[in-house]
């Protein structure tokens, strides 16, 4: 698993144009494939009368699944320059969908390439990205008594609380960087006189 990867910020549309053809670049957060399918899909019916909506998409943090369609432009000159503004830009579970309304000049193939190129990272540079990072996730345990601090400290501390839980003991679900677990154990140690417990759990991405 990579330590961080980028992904969009929210849904969005941006418009470029190039030699009168309006490109329509749709960006999305999709988490599986077939996230991303339905995404393409809505778009084609929101651009039935579109001369072209070709699509790129990248899914899992390592890049696992990468797809990309011309959608009746020539071949590789719309889905593989999308696809590869998406990975230039280390993008993560993103779709994109980029909708053509011909203007009456052909652009060429190279013209092609860079537009849906270029329309992709216009999209990304207008709609925003942002970082997800690698985490451990880790449950802390604490008597009722020290709780309440504990608790206080982690968050004004900057520290990831996932969750709380009151029972016999206090159930804190935190998130740290892999560096930070030995760090994160000793303060522990010190802010609750040894009587805290704490396991290491799985990994998890969250913003960073």
């Amino acid at each position: 698993m990579p330590d961080e990867y980028r992904t969009v910020a929210g849904a969005g549309v941006h418009e470029t144009e190039v030699n009168r053809s309006r490109f329509l670049c749709a960006l999305a957060p999709a988490a599986t494939e077939q996230e991303a399918q339905d995404f393409i899909a809505t778009v084609r019916k929101q651009h039935t009368d579109a001369s072209h909506n070709c699509w790129a998409y990248v899914i899992g943090a390592d890049a696992s699944v990468q797809k990309a369609s011309d959608d009746g432009e020539p071949g590789g000159t719309a889905g593989v320059p999308m696809l590869q503004m998406l990975l230039r830009r280390d993008m993560r579970y993103v779709v994109a969908v980029v909708t053509r309304y011909f203007g009456g000049v052909k652009l060429g193939a190279g013209g092609l390439i860079r537009a849906y190129g270029g329309a992709v990272g216009e999209a990304l540079d207008s709609l925003g990205t942002r970082t997800r990072r690698r985490y451990r996730l880790a449950t802390v345990t604490v008597d009722h008594q020290r709780a309440g601090k504990l608790e206080n400290d982690l968050r004004t501390g900057g520290r990831d609380v996932r969750d709380v839980r009151y029972g016999e003991a206090v159930t804190i679900e935190i998130a740290l960087p892999d560096a930070d677990v030995q760090a994160f154990r000793s303060w522990l140690a010190d802010a609750t006189a040894g009587t805290a417990g704490f396991e290491e759990g799985g990994e998890a991405y969250g913003d960073a």
